[in-house]
C-alpha cells in the first residue's frame, strides 16, 4: 500500500475519532464514519446507519419522567389486605395515555378488526355490554346505547377483559407504525395489511420488519421509525404515574418531602381553591346509594361514567386516574408482590415464584390463581377508599365489569432514564 493510501486512511480515521466536527458521535449524529474501524456508513461496503431525531411521537401519549419513590398504602388499610406495603423503588422513563380508551377507540377498532380480520376476531374484540344489565335497576339503555350513541363518544370504554384490552394494545401498535410507515422516508408510500395481527413476530415474540408491496423496508427497530409497542401499564408504573409527584418536587431538592394520598394535593377529595372550591376532583360513589349528589347542586355529576377529560389532570397531566373507571394493569395478581418483585421496575409476570399451587381455587379456599390480574384507581362506583393509587384488587383475566376501562403505556426507547 503506498503512502497516499497510508495517509487517506490516517485522515479518514481522524475524522470518525473527532467527528470531524467536534465532540463525540452520538445516536442523532453518528457521522459518516465509523469510529471504530474507519469505515464510511451507508456505502455498498460499510453498514446502513439510518437518520435518527429519537423516538417518534405516539398519539394520545404523554411523557412521565420516571425516578425513585415509595410505592404502597399511603391511607389506612382497612381492607387489612396488607398486599400492597410501602416500599423505596425507581421507575424508569415511559409514556402513558393522557386519558382513558374511550368508546370512540373502540369503535374504531372495530371498524377496522372487521374490515381487516376475519368474523371470528371481530366477535371476539366486542365488548360485553351487558355488563349495565342488573335484575334489580333498570339500566337497559345503557346495555343498547352507551357504546355506540354518539354523546357516549368520549366516554371510557367498559366491558373490555384484561385479554381484549391486550388484543387492542396489539392493533393500535400495528395500526400507528403502519402510518409512521406511510409517512416515512423509507416506507416506499403506500402500506399493505394492518389487520389484528398485522406484522410478522421473529423467534423471540418481537415484531420484525415489515415491506411494503414493492418489497422496500416499511418498519424496523433499525431505522427507527417505528414505536414500541403500545401495552398495558405494569402496575407499579401506573401507580407512579397516578401519585404524579413530580408536582411537589422542588428544583435541586433530593428529598420526597411530600406524600399524596390522592392524584392531588391534601387530604379531602374536594377542590381546595378558588371559584371551584368544594367540587369533587373525581368521579366517584359518594356513599351508600349517592352517586353524583342532589338536584339543582350535583356535585361530581355523573351517575355513571364521565367524560375522560373531565376533572382536572394531576402533574403529569394524565386525566382521571383516580375515578370514573378503574383500570387495567399488566401484572399477574399476588398478595406479597411488593416483597417478591425487584426494586427496578418492579413487574409481576406469569410462572415465576409464588405458584398458583398454593392457592386453593378448586375448593373455593381462594380466588387467585395464574389468571387474575390487577386493576387500580377506583370507578363511579366505588367510594373514595378506592382513589388512592396504592390500593389494589384483582379479577379473571377473561372478566368484565362496568366500572373497568384501561389505557396505554409505551417505553421509552432509546434512553437510560
Amino acid at each position: 500500500m503506498n503512502f497516499s493510501k497510508y495517509l487517506r486512511f490516517a485522515v479518514v480515521g481522524a475524522c470518525a475519532l473527532a467527528s470531524c466536527k467536534g465532540g463525540p458521535p452520538t445516536a442523532t449524529k453518528p457521522g459518516k464514519y465509523s469510529s471504530t474501524t474507519g469505515i464510511e456508513y451507508n456505502t455498498e461496503e460499510g453498514m446502513k446507519v439510518a437518520d435518527y431525531q429519537g423516538i417518534p411521537e405516539g398519539p394520545g401519549l404523554v411523557f412521565i419522567e420516571g425516578g425513585r419513590t415509595v410505592l404502597g398504602t399511603q391511607e389506612e388499610d382497612v381492607t387489612m389486605s396488607h398486599d400492597n406495603i410501602e416500599r423505596t423503588v425507581t421507575i424508569a422513563s415511559f409514556y402513558m395515555d393522557e386519558a382513558e380508551v374511550a368508546n370512540i377507540h373502540w369503535l374504531e377498532y372495530l371498524h377496522f378488526v372487521r374490515k381487516d380480520s376475519s368474523e371470528e376476531i371481530y366477535q371476539r374484540a366486542l365488548p360485553d355490554t351487558t355488563v349495565w344489565a342488573r335484575e334489580l335497576s333498570f339500566n337497559d339503555p345503557y346495555v343498547d346505547y352507551y357504546l355506540r350513541y354518539p354523546g357516549f363518544r368520549y366516554f371510557p370504554v367498559v366491558g373490555v377483559s384484561w385479554l381484549q384490552a391486550n388484543d387492542y394494545c396489539t392493533w393500535r401498535t400495528s395500526k400507528v407504525n403502519e402510518r409512521l410507515a406511510m409517512d416515512s422516508d423509507d416506507g416506499g408510500g403506500s402500506s399493505k395489511g394492518g389487520g389484528l395481527f398485522g406484522k410478522k413476530k421473529n423467534k423471540d415474540g418481537d415484531a420484525a420488519e415489515g415491506t411494503d408491496a414493492a418489497g422496500g423496508v416499511k418498519i424496523s427497530i433499525e431505522n427507527g421509525n417505528t414505536l414500541p409497542n403500545y401495552r398495558l401499564p405494569t402496575e407499579a408504573e401506573w401507580e407512579y404515574a397516578a401519585q404524579a409527584l413530580i408536582g411537589t418536587q422542588e428544583v435541586g431538592n433530593e428529598n420526597q418531602e411530600n406524600k399524596r394520598i390522592y392524584p392531588w394535593d391534601g387530604r379531602q377529595v374536594r377542590n381546595p381553591y378558588g371559584k371551584n372550591m368544594g367540587t369533587f376532583l373525581a368521579n366517584f360513589k359518594r356513599g351508600r346509594g349517592d352517586y353524583a349528589g342532589i338536584a339543582g347542586s350535583l356535585n361530581d355529576g355523573a351517575m355513571i361514567t364521565e367524560y375522560v377529560y373531565a376533572y382536572p389532570p394531576n402533574d403529569y397531566g394524565l386525566y382521571n386516574m383516580s375515578g370514573n373507571v378503574n383500570e387495567w394493569v399488566q401484572d399477574i395478581y399476588r398478595p406479597l408482590s411488593f416483597e417478591d418483585v425487584e426494586d427496578l421496575n418492579p413487574f409481576r409476570r406469569n410462572g415465576f415464584l409464588d405458584p398458583s399451587e398454593k392457592y386453593d381455587k378448586k375448593n373455593y379456599q381462594s380466588l387467585i390463581d395464574d389468571h387474575v390480574r390487577v386493576y387500580k384507581g377506583g370507578s363511579w362506583k366505588d367510594v373514595a377508599y378506592w382513589l388512592s393509587p396504592g390500593t389494589r384488587r384483582f379479577m379473571a383475566e377473561d372478566s368484565a365489569t362496568a366500572a373497568i376501562g384501561f389505557r396505554c403505556a409505551m417505553i421509552n426507547a432509546g434512553s437510560n432514564k
